[in-house]
């Protein structure tokens, strides 16, 4: 039997900083502390549980003298859930921290000079921002300490994932992050299933009947919902779908689908529609943009309006120019900018987005869009420049992980004029950045917050090409 590692108690340390992953960073004796629930500001004792050469990992034990930026978090769950790590941390120190990290990614991992930041776009809304939240039902939920020796307990659960336990689900009773009825709706499933005896998902056996639900809403109030199930009993699924549609007349998009997989990803699935349409619509300025149970469509629809607007400002786009949008997903920041340019084409490695976008297209009658799908490293060549026309300006905004070099490379090839580059990962876009600073330079960036309660920030970024 591996014998438990030592934990070791750490006295008085002051909280000085805070991580791009959300955890707080005090020093002791030239070592580098990273601590879970504390804030900049305090001075707490600490338990380390994990010890490397040149870094330790802590858990706040006693809070000796509170930071004046810590408060009272909202959420009953904060501390066990993964999610809203920063709900004890006040908002303006949260954006504070943002813009930090984003001048410190671009000066240490880019070596990059550029002028002052633009101030941070904060959140006009600190809880209730997103229009997407994905639960999953599980018969071995997340036990409390006082919870475990009680046998007859209840182990049925729907909620999200605890942080690095694949099998462990924390029943969620109300989350903050989606307004109603989105924790109605939930808890409505959760309890239909315990009184009419419904299995939950085993991850471990591979067994039970729910698997997972996802929520989808649109600022035009319409809602979607998404239930999987792992063994299929048609009559019970359909029970509750029914008991759902009379429940709750808000939903607009009722879709089922079987998932017998190894993962809990839609991807493959038979979507299929029990009750109204396959998709919800989003509006912004007037533009219609459909969402599809596989769409992806920026989870805060408020600040996503705010993100294009400065993208589309720092485009400077003219009627006679070429634009690309790169990465583009369902085509909206391609639809938003199009009444401004002569063209604009997207290109997304998923078909059923560029499916949507071009739906988006016809929906709001623009006719000067056109859509690639396919491996953007691929489908972006020297061949696909020449029959397209070069780009007067591109914009791109892609995944975390940032582009492939070999997208890099093609974005030199095609020389435009300006770049946008919107980003939710400072780091890998500075990264990237620098693999083009002999040929841009940055003119201006804008971080934007559309993620309250967490590390998260997203930057937009424009470089003019040098001369």
């Amino acid at each position: 039997m591996r014998k438990p590692k030592k934990e070791i108690p750490l006295h008085a340390l002051e909280v000085t900083d805070i991580s791009s992953e959300g955890k707080a960073v005090a020093r002791h004796e030239g070592l580098v502390v990273f601590i879970e629930g504390a804030v900049p500001g305090d001075v707490a004792d600490v338990i380390v549980y994990r010890k490397k050469s040149s870094f330790a990992e802590a858990r706040l034990e006693t809070l000796i003298n509170a930071s004046k930026h810590r408060v009272d978090p909202v959420c009953k769950h904060f501390g066990t859930c993964g999610g809203c790590k920063w709900q004890h941390f006040n908002y303006n120190k949260q954006l504070e921290f943002k813009q930090k990290y984003v001048i410190d990614a671009f000066t240490r991992i880019g070596k990059l000079d550029f002028p002052e930041l633009l101030p941070i776009k904060g959140n006009a809304k600190g809880y209730e921002y997103r229009n997407k939240l994905e639960f999953t039902f599980s018969n071995k939920r997340w036990l409390k300490k006082e919870e475990m020796d009680d046998e007859s307990l209840n182990k049925n659960g729907c909620g999200f994932h605890i942080p690095g336990m694949f099998d462990k689900v924390l029943d969620i009773e109300h989350c903050h992050l989606q307004p109603e009825p989105s924790n109605a709706i939930r808890n409505a499933v959760k309890t239909y299933a315990l009184k009419n005896g419904l299995s939950f998902f085993d991850i471990r056996t591979q067994s039970g009947f729910l698997r997972t639900l996802m929520l989808r809403n649109s600022s035009k109030g319409e809602w979607m919902l998404i239930l999987t199930v792992f063994e299929w009993l048609e009559k019970e699924l359909f029970d509750l779908l029914a008991f759902l549609k009379t429940e709750f007349p808000q939903i607009t998009s009722l879709q089922y689908a079987h998932n017998p997989k190894g993962n809990d990803t839609l991807a493959g699935l038979d979507i299929k529609v029990y009750h109204g349409r396959d998709h919800i619509v989003e509006e912004m300025e007037g533009l219609k943009f459909k969402i599809s149970p596989r769409s992806f469509y920026q989870t805060n629809s408020t600040q996503a309006y705010e993100l294009y607007k400065i993208t589309r400002d720092f485009a400077g786009i003219q009627a006679h120019e070429v634009v690309y949008d790169l990465y583009t997903g369902t085509g909206t920041i391609a639809n938003f900018v199009a009444a401004q340019a002569k063209k604009v084409i997207g290109i997304e490695y998923v078909e059923d987005a560029v499916a949507d976008a071009h739906v988006n297209s016809d929906l709001n009658g623009i006719k000067n869009t056109r859509f690639f799908a396919g491996d953007m490293k691929k489908v972006l060549n020297e061949a696909f420049i020449r029959e397209h026309g070069a780009p007067d300006v591109v914009i791109c905004d892609p995944p975390r992980a940032g582009m492939e070099e070999a997208v890099v490379k093609a974005l030199l090839f095609a020389n435009p004029q300006r770049i946008v580059y919107v980003s939710c990962n400072p780091a890998t876009q500075a990264r990237d950045l620098a693999l083009l600073k002999e040929h841009y330079s940055i003119s201006k960036t804008q971080p934007v917050d559309m993620f309250p309660q967490t590390a998260h920030v997203e930057n937009v970024c424009l470089l003019l090409r040098n001369k």
